[in-house]
């Protein structure tokens, strides 16, 4: 019988709605009918959400190891790491404190992922601002992942429904963005993609490639970035066998995607890509003042181990209330049990 897969989930800033989602989507039985997870955090911060979601029938089980996990519905499993006195932290408030607890539990899920103890790695939001007063200088938990898995070739991929993106460049600004559109680096995303798609189960997918500028430069009208390195690379990654199709111009080739003409849409910069998944995946309901809907994950491929996270960040405005949605987490464990069934299960993990 195949073992279930075990999923290590890092709570995300402390101060931040985290928790709250936490415990909202564990507290849902059927997770547990697909996977094992295991929250790393703080086991008094997920005490402090049980309360403040009024989900008083959920137990916090407080462990220092994978193996003193219970795994059963109702009790929700914690590494707890100790590092944080809940009493004083104060909900919705960027520290220091936050951000360096935020910044290990990630090491942590590296670390468990890396020696084979946990099958997937998902991750919390937490607040770069906070992480970075704590001297750990990132740009996100990509970057994370990148050097503690030794991994130099990664790019983001994002994910709602069937509709997915991956980027060619993230989190640097908008001009710099312009510069690193190089053919070796559009051939090594175009090719991730494809791999990543295959993965899914998708056995021959059909990768868009977009254009950089407006109508993919007008042959040569509006720029030269097409010309001189974006279809070099698609004609090199179709030398490989391949589906990559484009430059697409970037005001059509989300929604042909969208209506299932492509599997995967290779972006050039950050909001090329994020702008449609979330309008797409974010639905706020201006009538009751909330947010009906905050789904779409973000996952990191290429690296050596199994990363998805949700597609939101801390909502600090919101901690406390217990009315964060908690869509894009659980759609994120889905993906990552997706993906982590595709390959063989390594030593420890799951229970049967």
């Amino acid at each position: 019988m195949q073992k279930k897969v075990t999923v290590g989930i890092t709570m995300g800033d402390p101060a931040s709605i985290g928790p709250e989602i936490t415990v909202k989507t564990l507290a849902n039985a059927d997770i547990y009918k697909n996977c094992n997870p295991l929250v790393i955090g703080e086991a008094a911060a997920m005490e402090q959400a049980v309360k403040i979601t009024g989900l008083e029938e959920i137990k916090i089980h407080a462990v220092s190891s994978v193996g003193e996990a219970v795994f059963q519905p109702g009790t929700i499993d914690v590494y707890d790491m100790g590092l944080v006195d809940m009493s004083v932290l104060e909900l919705g408030k960027v520290s220091r404190k936050a951000g360096e607890a935020a910044f290990q539990y990630v090491v942590k899920v590296i670390e468990l992922a890396m020696a084979g103890e946990i099958d997937a790695t998902v991750t919390n939001a937490f607040n770069k601002e906070a992480v970075n007063l704590a001297g750990h200088h990132y740009s996100g938990h990509t970057e994370i992942y990148a050097e503690y898995t030794g991994t130099k070739k990664y790019t983001m991929m994002l994910a709602h429904g069937d509709l997915r993106v991956v980027h060619v460049s993230t989190h640097v600004s908008l001009r710099e963005a312009c510069d690193r559109v190089k053919k070796a680096r559009v051939l090594e995303v175009i090719e991730i993609a494809d791999k990543a798609c295959k993965e899914l189960g998708i056995e021959n997918p059909r990768i868009a490639v977009a254009g950089l500028n407006p109508h993919s430069g007008e042959h040569g009208l509006f720029g030269t970035e097409e010309i001189d390195e974006i279809i070099p690379a698609i004609e090199a990654a179709r030398e490989k066998g391949i589906q990559a199709e484009g430059p697409v111009p970037p005001d059509t080739v989300f929604s042909k995607a969208k209506g299932g003409w492509y599997d995967i849409v290779v972006a050039m910069y950050h909001d090329q890509g994020h702008i449609p998944l979330k309008v797409v995946g974010f639905v706020y309901n201006s009538l009751e003042g909330k947010w009906d809907a905050v789904e779409g994950v973000n996952i990191t491929l290429g690296l050596p181990v199994i990363r998805v996270s949700v597609d939101h960040g801390t909502a600090f405005d919101q901690a406390g209330k217990g009315v964060a949605n908690e869509l894009s987490l659980i759609h994120s464990i889905e993906y990552a049990v997706r993906l982590a069934k595709s390959k063989p299960v390594q030593k420890g993990g799951g229970q049967p």
